[in-house]
């Protein structure tokens, strides 16, 4: 199903190059929106939008936001690139990718050797990223580039989280890759995404995850980071070196995301064919006691090696950026395991990267 309703913009919270929060007035009633100006432009207060409410009418994510279709007259926005994004869909759009002829960054790509042994961190969750790259800053001013897929979200300006790690410097770039658009390079897949954050960005340490907001169906294998397998093996594919960070937690309220959640365990047991460095962090006997029929189930392929570090140091990362950072819902202190083991991994690579 598809819900489209008109409304008129009441008022602008927020506003960027890219994206503005709104304000809208339907019925009566204000609704919270996100306004993505490669779409339709500039909005200013009175305009008449469409908007596409199809998910807050289901009661489900998307952060509580519905999202501006059009508004009721012509827009063209000019840009340079001849590589389409949201494909075949009434919101395709040209951007200029990294690849593509014409683009200034295209000897990079097509001159690319490998990523010569370069820690690649591969994180489940939006959060677990901007977590890991909090550490990762606070550790060693290091340059991080974060190549964000398609899995999630799509466009990167919906994340605030992105925009507060850019302006605090802890990111130092980000590139889309797929369908995903909106970063300060567009990628058409993992492997020119990973290129360009090596080649372009000269990053020390790249990170991959998906946007905001993660598909789950409670089956092996129907979820929306099952890519994550073949991200491992494209990082070996062009000679990096692949580090995943295990989603933890002991306070999910559901028993499959218990200890190591069922879908890091299906992308580390089955979906990926090559190595990665998996981290845990240092914690009590009795959580650990609860990890190690996983442990050995993952250890058991052949393909994963593991390591204990200390990952405790998160909050004060956290608090030296002035972030608090939430996943689902929860902070550091309803789930500190989550939290500690993108620090964990944060401190291996640290540790073991030579600059």
């Amino acid at each position: 199903m598809i819900k489209l309703r008109k409304g008129t913009v009441k008022g602008i919270t927020y506003e960027d190059d890219k994206l503005q929060e709104i304000t809208v007035r339907i019925d009566g009633n204000d609704i919270s929106a996100m306004n993505y100006t490669v779409f339709t432009g500039r909005l200013k207060q009175g305009d008449s939008v469409i908007l596409n409410t199809t998910a807050t009418s289901l009661g489900l994510g998307t952060g509580g936001y519905d999202f501006v279709i059009s508004k009721n007259e012509e827009f063209e926005s000019a840009g340079p690139g001849h590589i389409m994004k949201l494909r075949y869909t009434p919101l395709q759009h040209s951007a200029m990718s990294v690849e593509e002829e014409g683009s200034p960054y295209r000897d990079k790509i097509t001159g690319f050797k490998g990523l010569g042994g370069g820690y690649v961190i591969i994180c489940p969750l939006h959060s677990m990223m901007a977590i890991t790259a909090t550490a990762l800053k606070y550790l060693k001013g290091i340059k991080i580039s974060y190549v964000m897929t398609d899995s999630g979200c799509l466009p990167i300006s919906f994340s605030k989280i992105v925009r507060h790690l850019k302006e605090k410097k802890i990111i130092d770039a980000t590139i889309t890759i797929g369908q995903a658009f909106g970063g300060d390079l567009e990628a058409v897949n993992i492997y020119t995404g990973l290129i360009a954050a090596k080649e372009i960005c000269h990053a020390d340490v790249i990170l991959v995850s998906m946007g905001p907001g993660i598909t789950g169906t409670n089956t092996k294998y129907g979820f929306s980071g099952a890519d994550e397998g073949y991200i491992i093996d494209a990082v070996n594919d062009l000679k990096g070196r692949a580090v995943y960070v295990p989603r933890i937690s002991f306070s999910d309220s559901r028993d499959r995301h218990k200890g190591i959640s069922h879908h890091s365990m299906t992308s580390l047991k089955e979906l990926c064919h090559t190595h990665s460095d998996v981290v845990l962090p240092e914690m009590d006997r009795l959580s650990y006691e609860i990890l190690e029929k996983q442990i050995f189930l993952l250890k058991s392929t052949g393909r994963c090696d593991f390591y204990d570090k200390n990952g405790g140091y998160i909050t004060d990362a956290m608090n030296k950026f002035d972030l608090s950072i939430r996943t689902m819902g929860r902070v550091y202190e309803d789930d500190p395991y989550f939290y500690k083991t993108c620090a964990a991994a944060a401190r291996f690579v640290m540790d073991n990267l030579y600059l």
